[in-house]
């Protein structure tokens, strides 16, 4: 489910801002962006997200500023000392003037000094990160949590769209096998009317017995019903439960298409297509159902 959200928190220190964006996904998926001085909270920041985030691809950014910037990097003199003694025995051996200025020497290694790192950890500044992290997490769910009742509702349209239409193959399923009974006979009349031979009873009665054995449906009716039961319960829980009624909803669409395949006709295969349809347009919004 798409989403987005992002707060920032603060100390005399730091001002720690984080922002998340949710896409659709299948499964769980956590992507974070943040300075190196903080990849050991790479774990506890992706734990935290993973306990309000159960699907979806979550990518989290976190910009992390000292709102004292003065002291974060020091000269290191000493450092800096020497390689301005190795710079003048290199200019004295090659013959060469020594420049003007040392501002080359700064650049190299170890002339600056990491003071926030030296004073601080990682860990020292997790509370902070985390107020960031939370807030974020909460404006997100309500973003998610607007869009959820725009799904259920749409969920729910459809599912009633399937109930509909399957009142409808209650209705006509009965009338299948008297329907074809009626034609078979009246086939065979016809067939038989210039002919001297009568029409067998048992026969007929053996064949229609076979046909209505062959387009019985009433087990998919039932095991629909029960699925679009279930279906309503699990979209009105407290809890989402989106791989469940993903699979849900396989069963619903196999129930279908065997009453399609079985029934042998006309009006219910259209109430058929009417609940693929439908079918359709819940697989597709569930898909984004956390």
């Amino acid at each position: 489910m798409t989403g987005f959200g992002s707060a920032t928190a603060e100390n005399d220190r730091l001002s720690v801002h984080a922002e998340l964006r949710t896409v659709n996904n299948r499964y769980l998926k956590v992507s974070s962006r943040y300075p190196d001085f903080y990849a050991k909270l790479g774990s506890q920041i992706e734990k935290l997200i993973r306990s309000s985030v159960s699907r979806g691809t979550v990518n989290l950014t976190l910009r992390i500023d000292s709102l004292d910037r003065t002291s974060d990097y020091l000269l290191d003199e000493e450092v800096i000392k020497q390689y301005w003694e190795q710079l003048k025995h290199l200019s004295e051996a090659c013959h060469t003037p020594l420049p003007n200025h040392v501002d080359s020497l700064l650049t190299l290694p170890g002339a600056a000094i990491d003071n926030y790192s030296r004073s601080h950890t990682p860990e020292s500044d997790w509370p902070l990160i985390e107020q960031a992290i939370r807030g974020a997490l909460q404006e997100l769910t309500e973003f998610r949590k607007k869009e959820g009742e725009s799904a259920q509702a749409d969920l729910e349209s459809s599912n009633q769209i399937i109930r509909q239409q399957l009142e409808v193959v209650k209705e006509k399923a009965p009338r299948v096998v008297t329907n074809y009974r009626d034609r078979l006979h009246q086939r065979l009349a016809d067939l038989l009317k210039d002919q001297e031979v009568e029409l067998d009873p048992d026969s007929l009665i053996r064949e229609v017995s076979m046909f209505a054995d062959r387009c019985d449906i009433n087990e998919e009716i039932s095991r629909l019903g029960c699925h679009l039961e279930q279906f309503d319960s699990i979209i009105t829980s407290k809890t989402s439960q989106g791989k469940k009624l993903e699979f849900l909803v396989q069963e619903m669409f196999r129930e279908i298409n065997t009453i399609g395949s079985k029934a042998n006709d006309v009006e219910i295969s259209h109430a058929v297509i009417e609940m693929k349809l439908a079918v359709e347009k819940i697989r597709e919004n569930v898909q984004n159902v956390e």
